[in-house]
């Protein structure tokens, strides 16, 4: 039996600007995932106009996606709290001021202070949007409002690198930060004027030991997922923030069972629906993440092409994901496969693409890739709103905020964890496969690897060997994909059998209630 669709609780009247909503709401959305992605393609710049260092580097990156991830929870909570349509307007503000200071930062440190601003903003934005979505939306305008949204998302994603490399191409690193400020004014404006409020009616007292538990937790677990490529995943700089981001993920959920008021209650973990989704949501977000992080680096170490032309190369993949979701594919497959067979379905697409990519990518060149591109997308056109779809409607609406701050939580856990896992892969296969006249010390980079190394033989073999760590991560992250929506599928099909069989209990009670 396929399992119903899922929906927001109905609304009385339709917001007849709903569209213009979503479409002001889904900008604000861009903004925020591309700056995931968007500053990788300035390092050099920022190297040299700031005297940047390798940590400075990293810091720059990961200040933002530290900052954002941890706070999620606790932005959707203090979303559905305090009113929905204020925190978006807070973040907004909060990014646009932040992104101001990025653009004009005079050193490194404030470059790092600046882009660790956006992520508190970011994070407001993040859980506000698709909380806002469950409120304008409801019935059978819903998993398509959701697909849009997960359009833009995975746009921001992808379109980072494009977006990047031709402003980098024509000014200066900063204008990547200050192309913000506009969607952050204009934004601003719409939803001062047409988003509606909305809040959680019981107004519970912050759980102020929640927030700071789980930000504490989500902070130390991302940063030893992002440190342990490069510093080594035994090395005190990951085993340390690691333990001690579990130890504070351990004591957040012990606080949730027990507080009177929790900010995210442990009772959704027993919908089977809920777990279903989270599983593949993490899964798709690592297949997503790691193909990216994968597939910049196959683009211009292995087959030679310019940042720009990378970006370019890469945007089929955004094209597909758009398209199928502005025809609306998703909405209308939903209905006919429910949620266990479209998951399962965009899922094994996503892995199909990447062993595409794997197999045929190398030996035919980009034509080979673009075929798993266009798999790829059409599996996270289908899989991606699905998934938010069911993680939302098994959770009640009042608690929209708390809701989005799962799934961006997921999508961030999930997507860190695919940049590292593929990445150390790539990196261990790399060094095995090196001729053994490179210096061992030149094993964890292609570029220091060619650059020891002049011969034109053995810089041919360098790139051998660095293309076979390539196509052997993206194999393990088709696998996992595979696995996750085997895995989704189950949990979901089962979700929706219990649900069936529980409303036939009660409907038949209900017609003999001497029978109950």
């Amino acid at each position: 039996m396929q399992d119903t669709q899922i929906t927001a609780a109905p609304v009385t009247a339709r917001n007849p600007r709903r569209w213009v909503i979503l479409g002001v709401i889904c900008l604000a959305q861009l903004v925020v995932l591309l700056d995931n992605t968007v500053l990788n393609l300035a390092i050099p710049a920022l190297t040299e106009d700031l005297g940047a260092s390798t940590a400075d580097i990293q810091w720059m990156i990961n200040a933002y996606a530290l900052v954002q991830s941890g706070l999620l929870l606790t932005a959707g909570s203090l979303s559905d709290r305090y009113g929905r349509k204020k925190a978006l307007m807070t973040g907004l503000i909060l990014f646009g001021l932040c992104s101001t200071a990025a653009a004009f930062s005079a050193s490194s440190g404030q470059l790092i202070a600046a882009r660790a601003g956006m992520g508190v903003g970011g994070a407001l934005l993040m859980t506000t949007t698709l909380a806002v979505i469950m409120q304008v939306f409801d019935g059978e305008e819903l998993p398509k409002a959701i697909g849009l949204w997960g359009a833009v998302s995975s746009l921001g994603f992808a379109g980072g690198p494009l977006l990047g490399g031709v402003l980098l191409a024509h000014f200066w690193w900063g204008s990547i930060f200050l192309i913000n400020i506009p969607v952050a004014l204009i934004g601003g404006l719409a939803v001062a004027k047409l988003v509606p409020e909305s809040k959680n009616p019981l107004g519970k007292r912050p759980d102020l030991v929640g927030a700071a538990l789980s930000t504490v937790g989500m902070v130390g677990v991302v940063f030893a997922i992002i440190s342990g490529p490069e510093h080594g995943w035994t090395s005190a700089t990951v085993l340390v923030p690691a333990l001690v981001g579990l130890a504070g993920l351990t004591a957040f959920v012990r606080w949730e069972l027990h507080v009177p008021a929790p900010m995210l209650d442990m009772s959704f973990f027993r919908n089977r629906r809920f777990n279903g989704a989270v599983a593949g949501g993490i899964l798709v977000a690592f297949g997503m993440a790691g193909s990216l992080f994968l597939l910049t680096q196959h683009l211009q170490l292995v087959l030679n092409y310019s940042p720009l032309e990378a970006g370019l190369r890469m945007a089929p993949l955004a094209l597909t994901i758009v398209g199928l979701n502005l025809a609306g594919v998703g909405a209308k497959v939903l209905p006919k496969l429910g949620a266990a067979g479209t998951i399962a379905s965009g899922m094994t697409l996503l892995a199909g693409g990447l062993a595409a990519v794997a197999a045929v990518g190398g030996s035919l060149g980009y034509g080979g890739m673009l075929v798993g591109l266009v798999l790829m997308g059409s599996g996270i056109a289908l899989a991606m709103p699905a998934m938010a779809n069911a993680i939302m409607g098994s959770i009640p609406p009042e608690k929209a905020g708390v809701g989005a701050g799962v799934q961006g939580t997921i999508t961030e856990f999930g997507g860190g964890l695919g940049v590292a896992v593929l990445g150390a892969v790539l990196n261990s296969r790399f060094a095995a496969l090196l001729p053994a006249t490179v210096a061992a010390g030149t094993a964890g980079s292609l570029h220091e690897a060619l650059a020891a190394n002049s011969s034109a033989d053995v810089q041919d073999q360098i790139r051998d060997a660095f293309a076979s760590g390539v196509g052997t991560s993206q194999l393990i992250g088709a696998a996992a994909v595979f696995a996750g929506g085997l895995l989704a599928g189950l949990l979901l099909h089962r979700a929706a059998r219990a649900e069936a069989a529980a409303a036939e209990a009660s409907a038949a009670t209900a017609a003999d209630p001497a029978a109950a």
